[in-house]
């Protein structure tokens, strides 16, 4: 058992499920939860992907718990259908698995988070690779685990490549970027894992068919859902070359924080008309001490035989 504990914060698509593979896989972490958000699906379609992907990954003992269903400011979401394209309509390349064995739990997925940092503090890392909706209603229950967590990593963002779904915003932000906003400008200490390094580590179908080849239930899975992934980025994007591993680069980066460069800068978010979701060094506070590591090169070669090497592993036992 491993002194460092992980949860996942995720809307379980396709990166997601990898991110979640990449998790169990790493030999330094336990991963002690994952809680649900919404975004590349609802909430409840995705807490069932995640307990899926479990099953399927041999990790039944993991809980999944849910969080908010919708941004701070709104009382439902909508589903983008751009996200339906990308991930498919189940959220996992249509790629059906079995009905997961064990539910979701009762407690929600904020009062987890609280806990967790009371009880582990310093050992904790957080993942939310979605909004930042739960962190945020986390941080305005309980303030001081802003200063007793050990670390959180978040996929989202773009400080120097444009946005993903507008010119300026990267979906997870723009999903709630007043919640973003609160975040990055609270006490908490965070790393960014944005576009700006997300888009240059990608896998292509040269290493899905590695894990078709092991002959095994996940291997083969895994190649299913992911390969209808990389044809969605080729009919979205082709000029890539393959699909981006968004997801479970910020969970790479949160246990080998040397795959990437970053710069240290306070940040705000936009969520004005023209500019909503912008992630953006704040003005106000150029000469202050700052709170976030900005990601803006990676090792995507090392990361990406790590990557592998993991989930190669992971997959072989399934």
């Amino acid at each position: 058992m491993a002194k460092r504990k992980m949860i996942l914060d995720l809307d379980t698509g396709i990166d997601d499920s990898l991110a979640i593979a990449y998790a169990l896989g790493a030999p330094d972490v336990d991963l002690i939860g994952i809680i649900g958000s919404y975004g590349n699906v609802l909430v409840e379609p995705g807490g069932q992907n995640s307990l899926k992907i479990l099953e399927l990954l041999g990790h039944t003992d993991i809980p999944v718990y849910l969080g908010e269903s919708h941004s701070s400011t709104s009382d439902h979401f909508d589903r983008m259908q751009v996200s339906a394209d990308i991930h498919g309509e189940n959220g996992i390349g249509q790629v059906e698995l079995p009905d997961p064995k064990r539910s979701i739990e009762k407690e929600s997925g904020v009062d987890f988070l609280i806990d967790a940092v009371h009880k582990y503090g310093k050992d904790l890392t957080l993942v939310p690779t979605g909004p930042m909706t739960n962190l945020a209603a986390a941080l305005k229950k309980a303030p001081e685990i802003a200063t007793e967590i050990g670390n959180v990593t978040f996929m989202g963002g773009a400080l120097t490549v444009p946005g993903n779904v507008t010119a300026y915003a990267e979906a997870n932000i723009n999903q709630d970027a007043e919640a973003a906003n609160a975040v990055l400008t609270s006490p908490l200490h965070s790393t960014m894992v944005g576009l700006d390094v997300t888009l240059r580590t990608l896998l292509t179908k040269k290493e899905t068919q590695q894990w078709r080849d092991l002959g095994t239930v996940a291997g083969e899975k895994f190649a299913d859902i992911v390969d209808y992934y990389i044809q969605a980025y080729v009919d979205v994007n082709d000029n890539l070359g393959g699909c981006a591993l968004h997801d479970p680069l910020a969970v790479g980066v949160a246990l080998d924080p040397s795959f990437v460069t970053t710069i240290d800068l306070n940040m705000v978010v936009n969520y004005n008309k023209e500019t909503y979701g912008r992630t953006i060094g704040d003005d106000n506070r150029l000469n202050d001490p700052t709170n976030v590591k900005v990601s803006v090169a990676v090792d995507k070669d090392r990361y990406l035989k790590t990557f592998m090497e993991y989930l190669t592993a992971l997959f072989k036992k399934n």
